[in-house]
C-alpha cells in the first residue's frame, strides 16, 4: 500500500469512527451548512449514512439559488457542492438527533472563487506563509424584536423602556429564559462564555465569548447566529442582526479584536495568543503597539472606505454610522477614521496591545469582512504605511465644538461601493469574481431602497 492510499484509509477509518460516535449520541442527520454572500447561514440535512460522500464530494445545491455564487443555470459548474469538514461536526443541542457541520464551497470540482469562506482561507494562507496567526475576538451585539398587532416591528420586551438602558438588570431578568437557553446551548457547543449584558438601546444585548484563530472565529460566529436564531424563535421573538432598527437609539456593532502572533503553526484553534510571540504588542511603543501593529492599523485606516462596503454592507448600516445623538445620551458609532488609546469614539481602538476594529456590524458576511480586514492590514505591513498620530479627544465632543475633524467614513452605501470599486488592493486580494458579486448585490439593494416611498416622505410631502 502506498502512502497516499494509506492516508486515505486512515481518513476513512477516522470518519467512520466519528460517525459511530455521533450515532451513539443519537445523531441521525448532519446539517451541512455554508454562508451565502449576504451572510445568511444556509444548508441541508444529510443522513448520517451519507456523511462519507458529503465529505468527499459534498452536499449538492443548485448554484444559482444561492446568493452571490455567480454560477450558471446549466452545465458542470451549475451545481454548488458543500464539502463537509469532519473536524467541525458537533451535535446541535436545539435540534436533537442532528449534528452541525461547516462546508467548503466547490463547483466543477474546484474551490469556488466566489465563496466568502474561501476568501478568508486565502488570506489566512498568506499569514501561514509568514508563520503568523491572526487571533480574533468577535463581539456580537443584537436586538430581540417581534411584530406587534399592527404588523410593525418593535422590541420584544415592551417594558424595556429605560432612557439609558445599558446593563439594565430588570430587562435581563425578564429575558432570563432566552439568555439561559443561550448559555446552555453555547456551552454545549464548546463556546467559552465570558459575559452577557443589556446594551445601550431598548431590546439590545451582547454576548461575549473567547477569541479564536481567524477562520475558526468566523465559523464559530456563524454557529452563534444559527443558535441565537433558533433560541429566539423558541421564545417568540426574532434575533435581529439589523444594525439600527430604532431611530434615535444606538445601533449594533460586530467589533473585531485583532492580534497577531508568530510561530502560528504551533498554535491550535482555541489556544490563546502566547504560543507564539505577539507581533502587534510592544509595551514601550505608542499606545502599546509595535511597528507591525501600527502598520496594520495604517492599512485598516487607508482602506477604511472600501472596507465599509464589506463590513457595513447594507443601506441600514449607514444609519448606524452617523454622527447623531442617541436617546440615551451616548453613542459609540465609529464615524471618523482615527486611532486612539482605549478611545471608543475612534474607528480603531488600541487596547492591551491589540486593535479593536469597530467598523463591522452584524449584517456583514463575517468571512468576507474578516478576509478584507486582514488583507488591508497586510497591505499596511507590506507597504510600510504610517498611521496618523493617536487621537486624544472624544471626537463627538470635538465635533460639537466645531473643531477640525479626521476624515469620516462614507455616508451611505453608494459611496462605500464607489470606494470598494476604486480600491485596487482590496479587489486583488479578494479576487475580481467575488468583488463583482458584492458590487452587483449591493448596487441592487441601493437601487431597491431608492425605489421605495417611506412613511417619512408621505408625512412630509403628501400635502405639499
Amino acid at each position: 500500500m502506498n502512502d497516499s492510499a494509506g492516508r486515505l484509509g486512515q481518513a476513512l477509518d477516522a470518519l467512520e469512527s466519528r460517525a459511530a460516535e455521533l450515532r451513539a449520541m443519537g445523531v441521525h442527520s448532519v446539517l451541512a451548512t455554508f454562508t451565502d454572500l449576504a451572510g445568511t447561514p444556509k444548508g441541508k440535512l444529510v443522513p448520517l449514512e451519507g456523511l462519507a460522500d458529503a465529505v468527499a464530494v459534498g452536499a449538492g445545491f443548485a448554484g444559482p439559488s444561492i446568493v452571490g455564487t455567480g454560477l450558471p443555470r446549466m452545465g458542470p459548474r451549475s451545481e454548488y457542492f458543500g464539502r463537509v469538514l469532519p473536524e467541525t461536526l458537533r451535535p446541535l443541542p436545539f435540534m436533537p438527533g442532528v449534528a452541525h457541520a461547516v462546508c467548503e464551497g466547490f463547483a466543477g470540482g474546484q474551490p469556488l472563487d466566489t465563496d466568502p469562506r474561501g476568501a478568508l482561507q486565502r488570506q489566512v494562507a498568506r499569514l501561514r506563509e509568514r508563520g503568523w496567526t491572526l487571533w480574533v475576538g468577535i463581539e456580537p451585539e443584537f436586538f430581540l424584536l417581534k411584530r406587534g398587532a399592527d404588523g410593525r416591528w418593535g422590541v420584544a420586551d415592551a417594558r424595556d423602556t429605560l432612557a439609558k438602558p445599558s446593563y439594565d438588570l430588570r430587562a435581563i431578568g425578564r429575558q432570563r429564559g432566552f439568555l439561559d437557553d443561550m448559555r446552555q446551548a453555547l456551552t454545549a457547543l464548546g463556546f467559552e462564555l465570558q459575559q452577557m449584558d443589556h446594551e445601550d438601546a431598548a431590546g439590545q444585548y451582547e454576548i461575549n465569548y473567547r477569541h479564536d484563530e481567524a477562520l475558526a472565529a468566523a465559523d464559530r460566529y456563524q454557529l452563534f447566529k444559527l443558535t441565537a436564531q433558533a433560541v429566539a424563535e423558541r421564545h417568540g421573538c426574532v434575533f435581529s442582526t439589523m444594525p439600527k432598527p430604532l431611530a434615535g437609539a444606538p445601533g449594533s456593532g460586530l467589533h473585531f479584536h485583532l492580534s497577531l502572533t508568530d510561530d502560528g503553526m504551533s498554535c491550535g484553534a482555541g489556544q490563546q495568543p502566547g504560543a507564539g510571540r505577539p507581533l502587534m504588542a510592544d509595551g514601550a511603543g505608542a499606545l502599546g503597539l509595535s511597528e507591525t501593529g501600527w502598520r496594520f492599523a495604517a492599512g485598516l485606516l487607508r482602506h477604511a472606505d472600501g472596507l465599509a462596503a464589506l463590513c457595513a454592507p447594507t443601506v441600514n448600516s449607514y444609519k448606524r454610522l452617523a454622527a447623531s445623538r442617541s436617546a440615551s445620551g451616548t453613542t459609540w458609532s465609529p464615524v471618523w477614521k482615527a486611532i486612539g488609546d482605549n478611545n471608543r469614539s475612534c474607528l480603531l481602538r488600541a487596547v492591551a496591545g491589540r486593535l479593536e476594529w469597530r467598523l463591522p456590524d452584524p449584517s456583514c458576511n463575517v468571512y468576507l469582512a474578516l478576509a478584507a480586514t486582514l488583507a488591508a492590514g497586510l497591505d499596511g505591513i507590506d507597504q510600510g504605511l504610517v498611521a496618523p498620530r493617536p487621537c486624544r479627544d472624544d471626537l463627538y465632543e470635538r465635533h460639537a465644538r466645531g473643531e477640525p475633524m479626521p476624515d469620516r467614513l462614507p455616508r451611505d452605501l453608494h459611496d462605500a461601493l464607489l470606494a470598494l470599486e476604486g480600491d485596487a488592493a482590496l479587489r486583488a486580494a479578494l479576487g475580481e469574481p467575488l468583488v463583482a458579486q458584492v458590487l452587483s448585490l449591493q448596487r441592487a439593494e441601493w437601487a431597491a431602497y431608492h425605489a421605495q416611498v417611506s412613511d417619512w416622505e408621505l408625512e412630509r410631502y403628501a400635502e405639499g
